[in-house]
């Protein structure tokens, strides 16, 4: 659990108001005018009382009906005037909030695009979700009815003790003595409330956290019938939100009427001393009256900055959580300027590739790769294969730069990869991976997603030479057929073909094939095969798979074994050396007519066997 996902209370944080106020420079002026009308508006509330007691004093008193008049004409005037004000107020700043909320969600996206891979494999996709969305609604509501609302109350807080010292100071005596009570309330609501929303933002991270994996996860979820248990731990996720929020509710319910009740026992002190006043001390009935409602709207203001501070705790808590992903460290490689479309260099790499004594691990010291070695000439083909867990996969996220290693050096052309603009590098690499990502939209959208790749010819042409457009042509709307969430529509082999024919259009010089073709059918693989015979010419390529059929031409076969390089060789190099690889052969091939299990546990060791190929039976 993040530290700010955690349940322990937190005042308010200056250095993160600060930051939040950051984001309202920009709007600079329109917080001026709406502030302007927040000072409109409270002035405003102080004519009220005023007019009444003008009313009742001058008017009523002396029966002069064109007084009444008048004063009934400038309340309706004030009432009007006020209408008009709080409408423009709610649309300015509502119309900055939004604005924010624009700026905020941006700046979070491009953040989360330059953070390295590592940061997803760390963190759910739906609490990430809850930054995104969630975290910055809450600070929508202190831009919109949080920052300006509270400068409004202050201006009218200090207009009405203007108005009550110069009414009579001491009925304003009378009623400052209930604010002792009025501050053990606040500070007791204060505290109990601020623990409550931090519990409802983590309570929140946590329910979607679960729901986006339960979601993804659907088609497992059915198959091994755990509909029942999932269900059961929904229900107790989902009541723990509910709990949070219950908690929230039940302090909101009972800190605001006990202000209420405050507030009238502040108007019942009024009217038992005031009401002496006017009966011995000669103050008039209107003041009487006009101090009963300045009384009344003291309080209200009180009772909204008690619940702006509510709004401010949940901001605190959610701006923890905004301004901590901002705060985590970029991909060095993709850290500076801004995110713009990247046209790919004419100049082509040879596509020479050299990793030299690299160690890698995902965590500590548990290595993955043990002092790497082994390199690729431009256009040369080259297979890894091993054990599942050997590493394999970890080299091509090493040389996309998804991570970095911890020791030795990789280079492409004699550079040091790391000399290499990320983003320029990737235009000239090109993956396909087993389990294969399509966006929502149509199939040309997603075979154009590279840049450069987007005129229909050179999709269109990637499309044949991976024999994908004949299923394309049978689609409703061919090209323009829709794709909905992660390809949903389509056959694990049509999205495979589909990856290949994305990354053909882009036309990279080196071509990275990571299990690319374990989802096909044998026919589906034989046409494939025939289109990288052809492709691969003059382009460098490095395939990882566990079908041997489809590594069987590589001019040369990296074997790993426990993150390590144990043989290199071709297919028949290797076959002869009856080493590793001469073994991996002929548990796939023979199968049963290998030779004994026993003879390879002896040598790797019983988990090792076990880890050798998915769905073949070593024994």
């Amino acid at each position: 659990m993040s530290p700010v996902d955690d349940d322990s209370p937190r005042g308010v944080d200056a250095r993160l108001l600060q930051r939040l106020f950051g984001y309202l420079r920009p709007y600079r002026a329109q917080v001026a005018f709406a502030m302007l009308l927040a000072l409109g508006d409270a002035l405003l509330q102080l004519a009220g009382p005023f007019l009444t007691k003008e009313a009742i004093d001058n008017g009523i008193r002396h029966r002069d009906l064109q007084h009444l008049d008048r004063v009934a004409a400038l309340y309706l005037s004030a009432l009007l005037a006020g209408l008009l004000l709080n409408y423009l107020l709610t649309v300015m700043t509502q119309r900055i909030g939004q604005s924010i909320m624009l700026d905020m969600r941006r700046a979070l996206f491009d953040h989360l695009q330059r953070l390295p891979v590592a940061y997803y494999d760390r963190n759910s996709v739906g609490r990430i979700m809850t930054r995104v969305t969630h975290d910055v609604d809450v600070l929508n509501e202190l831009f919109t009815s949080g920052v300006i609302s509270i400068v409004g109350d202050v201006f009218a807080l200090v207009g009405i003790v203007i108005a009550m010292v110069q009414l009579n100071a001491e009925l304003m005596g009378v009623t400052f003595s209930v604010l002792p009570l009025i501050v053990v309330v606040t500070l007791v609501f204060r505290v109990k409330v601020r623990r409550s929303f931090r519990d409802v933002r983590a309570r929140l991270a946590r329910m979607n956290a679960f729901l986006n994996e339960n979601l993804s996860g659907m088609g497992t979820v059915q198959i091994l019938n755990r509909e029942p248990r999932n269900l059961e731990l929904f229900r107790d996720v989902n009541a723990a939100h509910r709990d949070a929020n219950l908690r929230t509710v039940f302090y909101h319910s009972l800190f605001f009427p006990v202000l209420e009740l405050v507030g009238a026992l502040a108007v019942s002190l009024i009217v038992w001393y005031g009401g002496r006043q006017v009966m011995w001390s000669g103050i008039t009935l209107g003041i009487l009256v006009a101090f009963i409602q300045y009384t009344q709207r003291f309080f209200r203001p009180i009772s909204d900055l008690s619940e702006k501070y509510g709004i401010l705790q949940q901001s605190m808590a959610s701006a923890e959580r905004i301004f901590e992903l901002l705060d985590t460290p970029p991909d060095p490689a993709v850290a500076r300027g801004p995110l713009v479309e990247v046209p790919r260099s004419e100049a082509r790499l040879r596509g020479e590739i050299s990793f030299e004594n690299v160690w890698f691990a995902y965590q500590g010291e548990q290595w993955v790769l043990r002092d790497v070695s082994f390199r690729v000439e431009p256009g040369e083909m080259v297979a890894l294969v091993g054990a599942t867990g050997s590493g394999k996969t970890t080299i091509a996220s090493l040389l996309m730069r998804f991570y970095e290693p911890q020791r030795g050096t990789i280079r492409v052309d004699g550079r040091d990869l790391r000399s290499y603009d990320v983003r320029q590098l990737r235009r000239h690499l090109g993956l396909v991976l087993q389990d294969v990502f399509l966006f929502s939209g149509t199939i040309a959208d997603n075979l154009a997603l590279s840049n450069g790749a987007g005129a229909r010819e050179s999709i269109e042409r990637a499309a044949r030479e991976v024999h994908a457009h004949d299923f394309i042509g049978r689609l409703n709307g061919g090209y323009d057929a829709p794709v909905r969430e992660r390809g949903a529509s389509l056959s694990v082999g049509q999205k495979q073909l589909l990856a290949f024919a994305r990354a053909l259009a882009a036309d990279p010089d080196v071509l990275i094939l990571d299990e690319a073709t374990a989802s096909v059918d044998t026919h589906t693989e034989a046409h494939i095969q025939q289109a990288l015979r052809r492709l691969l010419v003059d382009r460098t390529s490095l395939v990882i798979a566990h079908r041997f059929s489809t590594i069987q031409d590589a001019r040369r076969i990296v074997v790993l074994h426990h993150g390590a390089v144990r043989e290199v060789g071709t297919h028949a190099e290797l076959m002869d050396r009856q080493g590793i690889y001469h073994r991996l052969y002929q548990l796939q091939y023979f199968g049963a007519r290998a030779p004994r299990r026993e003879r390879f546990t002896h040598d790797w060791g019983e988990d090792q066997v076990a880890l050798l190929d998915p769905g073949i039976d070593p024994a």
